[in-house]
């Protein structure tokens, strides 16, 4: 009696190890879970949200404009920020509209939070030359920006993202529950 107690308390001990393993696998190379803080990507993300963050995409395909990824801002901080410009790309605001290699693009998540904004301008005019002295996007380095333009720190202030400091691409939001949502 006594023996087969132990084996199944080692058949446990076995699994258990096992289910911790594969966790810790696929949060180190696979997901992350992230908390946003503050307020720079509202509307589209509020402060207190919760993510899970894809960090392998990116390993078998480069960023696409307009992706929300989570990149190191510094040694203390992560950032979430939208992809705006990818290498090669010339950006310009110009009346409150963007345009990428002088072709003018529609930010419809922007849509909600402009009209809170009451007519005035939410991106104020600006050349990418004018903010990083590069007149286009680097290679190996994105430009991002978040969507409340008017209270985010991005590739306005931190010049370009380097492409190796990105950590993954916002897949899912799971928290509040009420917002589950898969992202763009």
């Amino acid at each position: 009696m006594m023996n087969n107690l132990a084996r199944e308390i080692w058949d446990w001990v076995k699994t258990f190890a096992v289910v911790i393993i594969i966790v810790l696998i696929v949060r180190t190379f696979f997901f992350a879970n992230y908390m946003v803080h503050g307020e720079s990507m509202m509307p589209t993300i509020e402060n207190g949200e919760r993510l899970i963050i894809n960090k392998i995409g990116y390993e078998f395909s480069e960023p696409d404009r307009f992706d929300l990824v989570v990149f190191h801002a510094n040694e203390e901080s992560d950032y979430i920020k939208r992809i705006i410009g990818l290498p090669g790309d010339y950006i310009e605001y110009e009346d409150d509209t963007l345009y990428i290699n002088g072709e003018k693009q529609t930010e419809e998540y922007l849509t909600p939070f402009k009209n809170q904004m009451g007519g005035d301008d939410f991106t104020n005019d600006f050349t990418l030359e004018e903010i990083t002295g590069e007149t286009e996007v680097p290679e190996g380095k994105v430009f991002v920006l978040g969507d409340n333009r008017q209270n985010s720190m991005d590739s306005r202030q931190l010049g370009f993202i380097d492409m190796n400091e990105i950590v993954g691409k916002a897949n899912i939001r799971y928290w509040p529950i009420n917002e589950f949502t898969f992202m763009r």
